[in-house]
């Protein structure tokens, strides 16, 4: 099926994140009806020409079965608010557009679930699964076997190595390194640049080494 064939899109947001997406989906020719996002747009010009609605509710002048809706939220640490949405969206029996950068490498073998986003320049190895709402950043590197649960995020240049296991809500921070055969549970925070050797319990926070400066007095 051509791209162009596809359902039109929504957008929820209008930050950076939003941004980015907007960016691969423009380069792919996706028809994009509408920006929903509380923030002023102007800033963006990669939002130039769409319809711009201020309040969650705009969604519903959309028909559930017409559109296909993109989240664009960010995925911060221990924040709900993407979840939130995602939730309510989907109680109204909306579903979400899988994203995927031209220039990412996802192998045939491996499985994207509905709602992933992969973004430039991203590596997932033969057999790797990436379960639904999941971000994969910009640079990120799932090797072979790995299998990454609901709702994580993998920051920017994050590296996992093969077979490593994520529950729901995991994020991995920029830079960051997970050794072959790890398990992190759900809602473990790994911090940017964190080299995580042992599987990680839930709840829990890894940050990387860091280095004391004595004081020159």
């Amino acid at each position: 099926m051509s791209k162009l064939s596809l359902k039109p899109l929504v957008i929820i947001g209008g930050g950076g994140h939003a941004s980015v997406l907007v960016d691969i989906l423009r380069e792919q020719q996706r028809k994009i009806l509408a920006v929903i996002s509380p923030d002023d747009l102007d800033s963006r010009l990669v939002f130039d020409g769409y319809d711009h609605f201020r309040h969650d509710e705009d969604v519903f002048q959309f028909k559930p079965e017409d559109v296909l809706l993109v989240n664009g939220v960010g995925a911060l640490p221990k924040s709900s608010l993407r979840h939130r949405l995602t939730q309510l969206y989907q109680s109204h029996g909306y579903h979400f557009e899988t994203v995927i950068a031209s220039s990412a490498l996802v192998s045939k073998f491996a499985k994207i679930e509905t709602g992933v986003q992969v973004l430039p320049n991203a590596v997932i190895q033969a057999g790797a699964s990436i379960d639904c709402h999941t971000i994969v950043n910009t640079g990120v590197i799932v090797e072979h076997d790995c299998i990454i649960g609901q709702c994580n995020h993998l920051a920017p240049r994050a590296t996992l190595c093969g077979q490593v296991r994520t529950a729901p809500n995991v994020y991995i921070g920029a830079g960051a390194t997970v050794i072959q055969n790890i398990q992190l549970a759900d809602n473990v925070v790994v911090g940017a640049g964190a080299v995580v050797t042992k599987d990680v319990a839930s709840d829990q926070v890894c940050y990387p080494c860091r280095m004391t400066l004595k004081s020159s007095k």
